[in-house]
């Protein structure tokens, strides 16, 4: 079975932890892991540098791991460095590691030779079917002897009987893929009689094809997952700095929220103040009118005083009649200052301001939700290009693969059987089988065009009918104004808005495809609870040119 990353980093550790431990003399008092052991591949320094947190790593760890990586961070504190650090070599630790390790590697155990006597000689050469280790003069006849010269030689090994059948003293020349064992010769006569039996030599080359396809393997899961935690990580900044961006735009509206109200309180107060104003001059006036009133009112009430105290008869008989009479005829009892504001008035004043800031908020509120919409799925998109192999032979391709238009003459191209043949379509090269993806289109100056996403196996050469039922998820514009959505049948669309740029987006499992007017911020139409079994492709039709009229190309854009 293969071994697991955590059991392989495991015993790497164990490993190390040994070696340590016999170059101490005494298991128990291992030096630490932080001094000798490099806490990126577990293994004893090779070429230690340190961090400027005072961290150590083997250089080539430490100089793969910030390959990988955008910044320069410590792999176990995780303390960022904003300028990256020159590595340069701790040649003290470095010497003690390499210390370590030749302490740490146990001697080869020498291999002698059987057939030597009194001091034993090195051997060169064992033989499986002498069952013996040879020394270079005593292997000498096994170079000679015509019997000898056909025996089973290999590197010389200790433990000599391993390589020999237990059974029939013969060679493991044999390996049977029926049990899984090795045999020799004479086996193949008995229990492994009929069974499925190769050379050992053989099964071993397929054994390292198969643990290469393994590791190749592996090295591609490794390689996915590690693709896979940047792409999860770079989605939890992503969702950071949306929720900081959301934040700060939320804060934005209520803040010119609250300026309107204090505008329109300023504005109210404005109002009270000049009705109070007017209140207190008109006052003014009636009190100095009042006043001299009363004060010829006072010089008659003098006069008739004296002439009712008068004994002079002829005088009073002679005084003019208007004496008699009241000087002024104003009458005051229906006049009065209004101290309060009118109620009507009051009422009108807040019913404008309500009006006016429900229309504020909800405005505001729409526009930044039709923002916010439209930003988180542009988040998804990809790079979109045509692919010429699609085209309609009537259909002109731009260089850099981002604008087509519909020309006038028929092109002389391979019919491939990607190619549309009846209609003037073409599809990006891109596919899509899982997720979210998002493209723009700029559709500025066209009276008609088709925009959406296909599935893989459409037809291509005969008739075509958008719907969903035949694989193509579709708006159209027809006529400049006429917009409608291809389902079966199609619904016309009503816009307040003349499109100019449309956003196309479609989440795979969600079964969702939506048409999206990037300068309104508006959604257009929305295909939904769709089943996708195949690739999608990006969809486009320019539309025939009519003289002039619909001459302006589809132009792929960055959002």
């Amino acid at each position: 079975m293969a071994e697991s990353s955590s059991q392989t980093k495991g015993r790497k550790r164990k490993k190390s932890m040994e070696v340590l431990g016999a170059f101490s003399g005494d298991s128990s008092s291992l030096l630490s892991e932080e001094q000798l052991l490099c806490s990126i591949c577990l293994d004893v320094f090779t070429d230690p540098v340190t961090t400027p947190c005072g961290h150590n790593f083997c250089k080539s760890c430490l100089t793969r791991c910030w390959e990988k990586s955008q910044h320069c961070y410590c792999p176990l504190c995780k303390e960022k460095f904003t300028k990256k650090p020159e590595l340069k070599i701790n040649t003290t630790l470095r010497e003690v590691a390499d210390h370590f390790k030749k302490k740490s590697v146990p001697d080869k155990p020498e291999v002698l030779c059987d057939v030597c006597t009194g001091e034993k000689v090195k051997a060169v050469k064992s033989c499986l079917d002498c069952g013996l280790t040879f020394c270079k003069s005593h292997l000498e006849p096994h170079n000679h002897v015509p019997r000898l010269k056909k025996h089973k030689l290999i590197n010389p090994v200790v433990n000599l009987e391993d390589y020999i059948c237990q059974k029939h003293e013969k060679p493991l020349e044999l390996f049977c893929r029926d049990d899984q064992t090795c045999v020799c010769q004479f086996c193949t006569e008995g229990d492994h009689k009929n069974h499925n039996t190769v050379p050992i030599e053989e099964e071993s080359r397929e054994r390292k094809t198969q643990l290469g396809k393994t590791q190749t393997g592996v090295q591609q899961n490794i390689q996915a997952r590690m693709k896979k935690i940047k792409e999860i990580k770079y989605s939890v900044e992503l969702c950071k700095r949306n929720t900081e961006k959301e934040k700060a735009d939320s804060v934005e509206v209520f803040t010119a929220l609250i300026r309107s109200i204090e505008r329109s309180q300023a504005e109210l107060l404005k109002l009270m103040e000049e009705k109070q104003k007017a209140a207190v001059m008109q006052a003014e006036g009636l009190i100095k009118e009042l006043e001299q009133e009363v004060t010829v009112l006072q010089r008659k009430d003098t006069e008739l005083e004296k002439l009712s105290h008068t004994e002079d008869h002829l005088h009073l008989l002679q005084v003019n009649s208007s004496m008699f009479s009241l000087p002024l005829n104003n009458n005051w009892t229906e006049i009065s200052i209004n101290t309060d504001l009118n109620e009507d008035t009051l009422k009108t004043s807040l019913s404008q301001l309500q009006q006016s800031l429900n229309e504020k908020l909800n405005k505001t509120l729409d526009n930044k939700l039709k923002e916010a919409e439209l930003k988180r799925i542009q988040q998804y998109a990809v790079d979109v290009t045509l692919d010429p192999d699609t085209a309609n032979t009537y259909l002109i391709l731009s260089a850099d693969g981002k604008q087509v238009t519909c020309g006038n003459e028929w092109q002389k191209l391979p019919d491939t059987p990607q190619r549309f043949t009846k209609y003037g379509i073409v599809l990006g090269k891109q596919s899509f089988s899982s997720g979210r993806f998002y493209y723009e289109v700029q559709v500025r100056g066209k009276t008609a065009w088709d925009l959406g996403v296909v599935r893989e196996n459409i037809n291509r050469k005969g008739e075509i009918t958008l719907n969903p039922q035949n694989g193509f998820w579709v708006v159209i514009l027809r006529n400049e104004n006429q917009y409608k959505a291809c389902t079966d049948p199609p619904v016309p669309l009503v816009l307040r808005e003349i499109v100019e740029k449309v956003g196309v987006f479609v989440d795979y499992e969600e079964g969702l495809v939506s048409f999206y007017n990037v300068n309104s911020r508006s959604l257009i139409y929305s295909f939904t609870g769709q089943m996708f079994t195949e690739k999608l492709y990006p969809y486009f039709n320019p539309c025939l040119k009519k003289g002039s009229q619909n001459s302006a190309p589809l132009i792929i854009s960055c959002n």
